[in-house]
């Protein structure tokens, strides 16, 4: 079941057991394990939400995320060379003006991305709010602060985490995150309407054939799609 947004305005803190530190351990080595991976060949990598916060559980997924715009031969030739097994590899286009993203699933619970074109401003802002670590953080057993999907921020704390609403704080959010306000206003919107219609389709998910690369999928998509079009030429200005 997903978490629902609360807007309670009073902060809860929440003291960590040892079964949940850990849990947290454990997903934080698999997730150094793949970020060096990518760090080995030069490409910079961070992982977001509840891994890079430190308020993990059972069902928190593993999400690496890779900010520039990389070459997909050369993700999948260093993982196939660590070991690593794709199962699936799909591009994602939430709305036409988002970037198309490959997603490369290594098993039920992790899952790597990338933009297959720039991001805009507003989408580098989205990994920040909901928390983003890089693998130096990692290694430095940091935590950091952000927004979960219930539109609470989490404050890690040495005991676990302080948590308090976002709604009705929304500039003191984006200050604390060091994002806009636009960004915070517009997540806002997004998960609180996912909280009243339900979760919400996406502008376009398509599967990859066996034989079939990243960057050759956009260009079919680019072909058959005026939107998709609009969106790489505009933002690869």
């Amino acid at each position: 079941m997903s978490k629902k947004p609360m807007k309670r305005a009073e902060r809860v803190e929440i003291i960590y057991d040892k079964k949940r530190w850990k849990l947290l351990k454990q997903l934080r080595s698999k997730t150094i394990q793949i970020m060096e991976t990518l760090d080995n060949c030069h490409l910079r990598s961070i992982v977001h939400g509840s891994i890079a916060r430190g308020d993990v559980s059972e069902t928190s997924d593993i999400d690496v995320f890779l900010p520039d715009p990389p070459s997909s031969f050369i993700i999948e030739t260093e993982l196939e060379r660590s070991g690593f097994q794709v199962y699936q590899r799909t591009i994602i286009q939430a709305t036409p003006l988002y970037a198309l993203k490959g997603y490369i699933g290594l098993d039920q619970q992790i899952s790597l991305s990338f933009p297959l074109v720039k991001l805009r401003p507003v989408e580098k802002d989205f990994y920040r709010f909901g928390g983003e670590a890089s693998l130096s953080t990692l290694r430095d057993d940091k935590r950091v602060l952000g927004v979960d999907k219930r539109l609470m921020l989490i404050e890690p704390t040495t005991e676990g985490h302080v948590e308090s609403a976002v709604v009705g704080r929304e500039e003191e959010v984006a200050n604390l995150l060091g994002v806009s306000l636009n960004t915070v206003l517009d997540r806002v919107r997004a998960l609180l309407r996912r909280d009243e219609v339900g979760r919400t389709g996406v502008f376009i998910e398509k599967e990859l054939a066996p034989d079939e690369t990243f960057e050759q999928a956009m260009k079919k998509l680019a072909y058959q799609n005026p939107a998709v079009r609009r969106r790489i030429k505009f933002y690869q200005k």
